[in-house]
């Protein structure tokens, strides 16, 4: 779980750093704002999951669901923070980077 958040931490920096080269500062920022979306919510479920695991009788099919929907609650409520706050918001960049974090799991599925 932990190299999961952390590819994505690296995933979100990689798209930042190509969308600030492409579209200046904005679009940088936006980008980092955008994979953050996504690397938060996923990063609070993966550590609620391990300290979960820890507990012998805490293996529970609903908190998994539990988690998940206050995984996507947060995520969406992130992403409406944002809009919401940030004027100079480059959409392209903020998509783009939350797509590239959200997907990067890929990437070690191919590792091996």
């Amino acid at each position: 779980m932990l190299r999961v958040v952390l590819l994505q931490v690296l995933m979100t920096v990689i798209a930042g750093l190509v969308a600030g080269l492409i579209g200046g500062k904005h679009a940088l920022i936006s980008a980092l704002l955008g994979g953050l979306c996504c690397v938060v919510p996923n990063g609070l479920f993966a550590l609620r999951l391990f300290i979960g695991a820890q507990k012998p009788d805490a293996i529970n099919p609903m908190t998994f669901f539990i988690g998940e929907f206050i995984k996507i609650a947060l995520t969406v409520a992130l992403l409406g923070m944002i809009v919401w706050l940030y004027r100079d918001l480059n959409w392209l960049a903020l998509i783009a980077a939350f797509i590239v974090a959200l997907k990067s799991y890929i990437i070690l599925l191919f590792r091996h």
